[in-house]
């Protein structure tokens, strides 16, 4: 079973995913097993986070630091464009995850949620692609 869910952000936006991730499990009708969860494109990603407001500023600042985006980057010289650092992040975190499932219910620690990030130039909508495992 998949889904596709699609999330338009902000630079730097981070959303909370995780009760679509739920209802689709949930939807499934399966009692146990794990869900892909995957961000499609070069410049997003896929993680868990405690999505609270101070952690909704932190995690961007942080990314900056690792890899600024008026930093020089050779693939602007490429094509043309300002986003390598987007590149550069989205690499380091990762454009999926699985998140096992048990009676129905996600298998997350009380204070993680899944959530999807843009961290391209520009606003983007997101697709996210929900697979049972």
């Amino acid at each position: 079973m998949m889904k596709v869910i699609s999330v338009e952000l902000d630079t730097n936006e981070m959303r909370d995913i995780t009760n679509d991730v739920a209802r689709f499990v949930k939807e499934s009708g399966k009692n146990e097993g794990a869900v892909l969860v995957f961000s499609k494109g070069s410049t997003g990603a896929v993680t868990t986070i405690e999505y609270e407001p101070g952690l909704k500023k932190d995690f961007p600042r942080v990314m900056d630091k690792i890899a600024p985006y008026d930093d020089h980057y050779e693939h602007h010289k490429t094509w043309g464009d300002d986003n390598g650092s987007s590149h550069v992040k989205s690499a380091i975190v990762g454009t999926s995850l699985i998140v096992p499932f048990k009676d129905g219910k996600l298998l997350l620690g009380t204070w993680q949620q899944i959530v999807v990030i843009n961290f391209d130039t520009r606003k983007r909508r997101r697709e996210v692609i929900l697979y049972i495992l």
